[in-house]
């Protein structure tokens, strides 16, 4: 008899979520879903056997047991890279879920291929945008950690990497620091939990993290390229961007696989944008591209650099094709103010439909783009609805970009003096995780001008175009006029 699972996996669900894809359970971290699920176990003595779930559907399975080894090539490629918490090339992670659902079909009680199929699917949603495989990853997950819930670490990084990719930081956080404490001298439960440590803006403890992760035996240590990815990372939110250019460049040296070659060029290209150098960002986001022609972050990041340079046409092409790789709001929200800027008012309206509708739809997969779509809402819809959003994000991830995203939000919506105080907290050095930002000080100079503080106005719209004259094809141009009507002292 073929069981819901096998019906599933039969229907080829590899090559995308498969049948009606539903959230995940309400009573986990990130969990949305009003839907609720039945498990159905088989109870061997007084311990309650793993139960196999895909697509809403769940059997009874067989006592845990070791399935065969990866078959080599893609699939024993993207095992170790997911296991490792690295990016993975798209062809393999199509072939690692092909391969893990195959095998789960025939030994439905294998713990280790329920964490592994969990991580990725979260890889895959990550990779393409598409939220709708972030349910699938968390039933996959907590089917590993319910039939093995005692030192379970692959399911516990699992659904930390999974909460980070939702943006629930809280729960990463906590998966995270539960992996530590079930094995601290595994490696890969750190780089999640150093993302949610910054994704919450406790920036001293994902140093702390980092320093121990450092610091494991040397039979235990991760790779290399691994480490300095993160403390790149975590040197830029201390404002140490020559030594994040630096880890980064080691990185790259290090690098074992294209898509992880591909993620530190173009990690290098965000922080020479940062810097105001497109040139040299373009640079390294062409040689992403060239390592990983899948890597939308490097497409997207080639559209900014080439925009800056004047070449329009190839602009719009490289982020049209960014959108296609991942479906992320961002990539939608800076092609409309492209268009925009050139005077395109029809073209820039689409794209900002678009990335309403892609906030939505991430929103359905348990994504919290509360950040993104209240910044964007601040400058192209209700900065009223902007503030009430950003408020709670900011009660449950109090970074500095939130600080940023808020101050703005309430100084569109006319709450100048409130705005200002969250604009401080974003630029001052005096907090821990601020840093040298273009358009955090164009922000806190535009509302110091609105409150008629043209000094301090005056000193952070120059810092802003000090630091990149190309950070926003809108907020340049603000920028410059504003200092216009401020004159000279």
């Amino acid at each position: 008899m073929e069981s819901g699972m096998g019906k599933e996996l039969a229907s080829g669900s590899a090559g995308g979520p498969a049948g009606d894809p539903v959230g995940g359970p309400a009573d986990g971290p990130g969990g949305r879903s009003a839907k609720r699920w039945t498990l159905v176990g088989v109870v061997v003595g007084s311990a309650v056997v793993g139960c196999a779930v895909l697509g809403g559907v769940l059997t009874a399975a067989p006592p845990e047991r070791g399935g065969p080894p990866p078959a080599p090539g893609p699939v024993a490629r993207a095992e170790t890279a997911v296991g490792a918490g690295a990016p993975a090339s798209l062809p393999d992670l199509v072939a690692l879920i092909g391969d893990r659902e195959a095998h789960l079909r025939a030994h439905p009680g294998d713990v280790r291929s329920w964490a592994v199929l969990g991580a990725a699917y979260t890889e895959r949603g990550e990779r393409t945008g598409d939220a709708r495989f972030y349910p699938k990853a968390e039933k996959a997950l907590r089917t590993s950690l319910r039939a093995k819930p005692r030192k379970n670490v692959e399911a516990l990084d699992g659904l930390a990497a999974l909460a980070n990719a939702r943006h629930d930081f809280r729960a990463a956080r906590k998966w995270g620091e539960a992996s530590v404490a079930a094995s601290p001298k595994r490696w890969t439960a750190y780089p999640a939990l150093i993302d949610a440590y910054r994704g919450l803006g406790e920036f001293k403890a994902a140093d702390k993290a980092l320093a121990r992760l450092v610091r494991l035996p040397k039979g235990a240590a991760a790779p290399r390229a691994r480490v300095l990815a993160r403390a790149a990372l975590v040197h830029r939110d201390q404002g140490q961007r020559e030594d994040a250019a630096a880890a980064l460049s080691d990185a790259v040296a290090l690098a074992s696989a294209p898509a992880e070659r591909a993620d530190c060029l173009a990690g290098a290209g965000e922080l020479a944008w940062e810097r105001g150098e497109p040139t040299e960002s373009l640079r390294a986001f062409e040689a992403a591209v060239r390592a990983d022609p899948d890597g939308h972050s490097a497409l997207a990041g080639q559209g900014r650099a080439l925009a800056a340079l004047g070449r329009t046409p190839e602009a719009v092409r490289a982020y049209r094709a960014a959108s296609e790789k991942r479906a992320l709001p961002q990539y939608a929200w800076e092609l409309g103010e492209l268009y925009e800027s050139l005077g395109l008012g029809d073209e820039a309206r689409a794209q900002y439909d678009v990335v309403r509708q892609r906030v939505r739809e991430g929103a359905a997969g348990g994504v919290n783009s509360d950040l993104v779509a209240g910044l964007f809402e601040a400058d192209h819809g209700d900065p009223e609805a902007a503030v009430r959003l950003l408020r709670e994000e900011w009660e449950r991830h109090p970074s500095a970009a939130v600080a940023d995203a808020l101050g703005w939000a309430l100084h569109r919506a006319g709450q100048h003096e409130d705005a200002l105080v969250f604009a401080t907290k974003a630029t001052d050095k005096q907090h821990v995780g601020a840093v040298r930002s273009a358009p955090y000080a164009y922000h806190r100079g535009m509302i110091e001008r609105r409150l008629k503080m043209e000094g301090p106005a005056r000193r952070h719209l120059e810092e802003a175009l000090r630091i990149s004259p190309y950070f926003s094809p809108l907020g340049v141009p603000a920028a410059k006029e504003a200092l216009g009507a401020l004159g000279q002292v």
